[in-house]
C-alpha cells in the first residue's frame, strides 16, 4: 500500500488560488489512480477530481471544472490539485486519496483544511 500525506492547505480570501499537493511513499505510485475528495462541515465527503495512473485522463467534477486542474509526477511520487478562483463554498478538508481498483478509493490521507473567506 501506499501512504498518503497532503499540504499546501491554508486560509485564503476569495477569487485566490492555492495548490495542494499529496506526497505518496510505499509502492509504485504509478501504479495507482490518484483522487481528490473534500468534505465540508456537516456534509459527506465529495469527490473532486481523479487522475490515472499515467496522467492520460483526468476527471473533474462539475463544480471543479474550469477551476481546478489535478496532475501528477511520477517522478516525485505526488499528485496537485491547483485551484483557481476559489469561492468560500470551496471551504472543506481535502484529502487524497488511492486506489489500483477505480472508481472505489480506499487509501485516504489526513487531509487538509482549506478555508476561502469572502
Amino acid at each position: 500500500q501506499v501512504q498518503l500525506v497532503e499540504s499546501g492547505g491554508g486560509l485564503v480570501q476569495a477569487g485566490g488560488s492555492l495548490r495542494l499537493s499529496c506526497a505518496a511513499s510505499g509502492r509504485t505510485f504509478s501504479d495507482y489512480t490518484m483522487g481528490w475528495f473534500r468534505q465540508a462541515p456537516g456534509k459527506e465527503r465529495t469527490f473532486v477530481a481523479a487522475i490515472s495512473g499515467s496522467a492520460d485522463r483526468t476527471y473533474h467534477a462539475d463544480f471543479a471544472t474550469g477551476r481546478f486542474t489535478i496532475s501528477r509526477d511520477n517522478a516525485k511520487n505526488t499528485v496537485y490539485l491547483q485551484m483557481d478562483s476559489l469561492k468560500p463554498e470551496d471551504t472543506a478538508v481535502y484529502y487524497c486519496a488511492a486506489t489500483e481498483r477505480p472508481p472505489e478509493f480506499g487509501l485516504w490521507g489526513q487531509g487538509t483544511q482549506v478555508t476561502v473567506s469572502s
